[in-house]
């Protein structure tokens, strides 16, 4: 479960870090249809701040998997 996790978390804080890039300083032209972000036509105009949720979501799911791996350690 924590590998899952700490793929998922690295997955989302790449696509979060990607997208508030992307958006605020448009470095990556060539990423901009392997943003998430770009893609979902609810968040139109909202770009930057859906960037930052989910990489805060990318970073806390990354949290998770640590404290397993630290409960896991120390129940051993």
């Amino acid at each position: 479960m924590k590998a899952v996790l700490w793929v998922l978390g690295w997955l989302l804080l790449l696509q979060g870090v990607g997208g508030l890039v992307n958006t605020l300083l448009g470095w990556w032209r060539w990423a901009h249809d392997l943003i998430v972000v770009n893609h979902l036509t609810v968040l139109e105009g909202y770009e930057v701040f859906a960037a930052i949720v989910i990489g805060v979501l990318g970073f806390v799911l990354l949290a998770v998997a640590d404290s397993m791996k630290m409960k896991e350690e120390a129940d051993e």
